[in-house]
């Protein structure tokens, strides 16, 4: 049965000129005088001719297609990192292929495996909680696909990386805390194996330590990043003999289930506990009290992991140069911490 698809020799025998002459203008070849150009895609567009891109990236070995893991689509951070990267996409001519992990190690490897059957040009990642092994996207590497990290990356891969300033954010946020007059700080800290939540901890510590405020080990949570843990380990916070009187949580979405059962416990926000977030995510400033956050640029973390990403398209593993850029977050105080004057 024959097809109803327009292809390049119906094209062709159309306008009367070769089939490598339309092909070199529906792949962008610059070599093809401008009103033969202009015939083929006028035509084109009339007859709703559609690439195939598979023939495509065989004669080009290119795809023109982005590969972008996620670890999770349920806050609105990734969301939005994607909507930046997808902006710096557009502009070069490439289309992008998403897929989110669930937090799953296994999930992540299944969808690397699903970017290079795809034959993705290049991929961004941004790693899920359980991984610990990265043999998955060293295989890119061999490869010659290139690789960009942002915000959970991989230490030990020279590749370039995209991350936020998160151990200064964290200190600011603590300080801020001890800065209203909170001295039982405790943090629901995310993954040990994530370099993020190393960071974050790492700055809680040495803001206590700058201001002569003891580390208490009770008060640190090492939290898996499943939301409904949170209750217990509030309420765990507020029963303590000297209960923590302000919170610096890991990401907001902790944050703001922190800020529902405190109010549920009849605690008074921020007087009784104050609550700090990370991420500015989308909610953060309608919950009541609206949560002081550290706010991050994220569709610049996706439009410079993107840029990254395309430059390193043309050129060989050996040329990579493993740059690591570092964005500013800044902290944005709501009543979370300090109440408006009435």
């Amino acid at each position: 049965m024959k097809s109803n698809q327009t292809t390049i020799v119906d094209i062709a025998n159309e306008l009367n000129i070769s089939k490598s002459t339309v092909s070199r203008v529906l792949t962008g070849h610059p070599n093809v005088k401008r009103e033969t150009r202009e015939k083929v895609l006028a035509l084109a567009e009339k007859l709703d001719y559609q690439r195939n891109m598979l023939s495509i990236s065989l004669m080009t070995n290119k795809t023109k297609t982005i590969g972008i893991v996620l670890p999770e689509f349920i806050t609105s951070f990734f969301p939005q990192v994607v909507v930046g990267a997808q902006e710096e996409a557009v502009k070069e001519g490439y289309s992008v292929l998403v897929s989110q992990c669930n937090e799953s190690y296994e999930t992540e490897v299944a969808n690397s495996k699903v970017m290079l059957a795809n034959r993705v040009d290049g991929v961004m990642v941004s790693l899920c909680k359980e991984t610990m092994n990265f043999d998955h996207w060293k295989v890119f590497q061999r490869k010659g696909i290139p690789i960009v990290f942002f915000n959970r990356v991989c230490e030990e891969m020279m590749v370039p990386k995209v991350v936020v300033n998160d151990y200064e954010a964290a200190f600011m946020a603590v300080e801020h805390l001890i800065n209203i007059g909170k001295k039982r700080i405790a943090h629901l800290a995310g993954p040990p194996s994530l370099l993020i939540s190393r960071k974050r901890l790492n700055g809680y510590k040495d803001a206590l330590k700058k201001h002569n405020i003891a580390i208490d080990e009770d008060l640190i949570i090492y939290y898996d990043l499943s939301l409904s843990k949170v209750k217990i380990y509030i309420k765990y916070l507020l029963e303590l003999e000297n209960p923590a009187d302000a919170l610096f949580a890991i990401n907001d979405p902790a944050a703001i289930e922190a800020i529902q059962v405190i109010k549920k416990l009849g605690k008074r926000i921020p007087e009784d506990i104050a609550v700090v977030g990370f991420s500015n995510n989308y909610g953060s400033n309608f919950i009541e009290p609206g949560l002081t956050t550290v706010s991050q640029p994220v569709k610049e973390i996706g439009r410079t992991a993107m840029q990254l990403l395309l430059g390193l398209m043309d050129k060989d593993v050996a040329q990579w140069k493993p740059i690591i850029r570092t964005l500013d977050a800044e902290l944005i105080v709501r009543t979370s911490t300090v109440r408006e004057e009435s």
